[in-house]
């Protein structure tokens, strides 16, 4: 006979142990047992009740599941801050689902794979009391952007919007992740102001930046491997080149080689020609303000007669 032990008061799933009774069942205790799900009364065995076999009176049918297998029984058990009371009606897939409490006290049913997997963990208590929790940010600065108050509005991810001004003045609203990371630093004053910094520290004359003329590179999309150089469908190389918001079509040639060496001699006009006569010009301005004064900075190139004619301010020292 099994080993005696007193399980009196017990549960074993919707079974409740009451009583002992005098004899026995394959050499194992049996028990009265009250289910606490219908109320009725069974007599169990203790290896049925500690090995999970019967856990109700038999008001539960077993359920079989989309596999066939037989559900298993999670009564009692906890997933996260849900405790399993008892099953209910499976899903209409035949998913098994059970009767949950809450830490909170509040009662839900869901279903055994989501317990199971984790993709349910409460009643929905933890969200709504994350949403409703608002750090307070008032007064604090985050760069130019101080924190005045909080709205009732939220963004997608719940984080509360705050009502914000910034340094210069302008008002905006924007929201505490967002102020927490560091994506907001004014209400764009900020942006507009370090991008006219990088503007007046390039030297732009015409539309055309000096800089930029000094560090140009073959673009990711040119298909020779040259800049400006491009092949045709007729199997020769076309010769381009941008110059003050303009595009010189300068020909179209038999080989690659060729084109090649026309790009270079074109750039030494268009490019490499504004930028010296442009440092030469800003040498003598700043020798003589009165006379960069009275003679602005100007590079025209035009093409006549297959040619291109280049005027400047240093007309006479570009010949040189």
């Amino acid at each position: 006979m099994g080993k005696q032990s007193n399980l009196v008061g017990q549960c074993f799933g919707f079974l409740q142990v009451e009583e002992k009774m005098p004899y026995t069942e394959e050499r194992y205790y049996v028990w009265r047992c009250q289910c606490l799900n219908c109320g009725g009364e069974t007599f169990v065995s203790t290896r049925k009740l500690k090995n999970k076999i019967t856990t109700n009176c038999g008001c539960i049918p077993k359920i079989p599941i989309r596999k066939g297998s037989i559900a298993e029984d999670l009564t009692g058990q906890t997933f996260g801050r849900l405790k399993v009371l008892r099953q209910v009606e499976s899903c209409a897939d035949g998913h098994a689902r059970w009767m949950c409490e809450c830490i909170c006290k509040k009662k839900m049913v869901v279903s055994a794979r989501n317990l199971k997997t984790g993709r349910t963990k409460d009643c929905g208590c933890v969200k709504k009391r994350l949403s409703g929790h608002c750090l307070d940010l008032q007064g604090r600065q985050f760069k130019r952007l101080t924190a005045l108050y909080p709205t009732e509005k939220r963004e997608k991810k719940g984080s509360v919007i705050w009502h914000c001004k910034c340094s210069c003045g302008n008002e905006l609203e924007v929201s505490a992740d967002a102020l927490l990371h560091g994506n907001y630093y004014s209400c764009g004053c900020l942006k507009k102001e370090i991008q006219k910094n990088i503007v007046e520290r390039l030297h732009l004359i015409d539309g055309t930046c000096v800089e930029w003329l000094e560090s140009r590179k073959s673009r990711c999309d040119n298909t020779s491997g040259f800049r400006g150089v491009y092949p045709v469908a007729s199997g020769r190389f076309a010769v381009k080149i941008g110059f003050k918001k303009h595009v010189f079509h300068i020909g179209t040639y038999d080989t690659f080689e060729e084109a090649v060496q026309i790009r270079v001699e074109a750039e030494k006009i268009f490019h490499n020609g504004f930028t010296d006569a442009y440092y030469r010009w800003s040498k003598r301005a700043k020798e003589d303000s009165s006379w960069a004064h009275d003679h602005p900075f100007y590079y025209d190139v035009k093409s006549e007669n297959n040619q291109f004619l280049v005027s400047t301010i240093l007309q006479e020292d570009y010949r040189e």
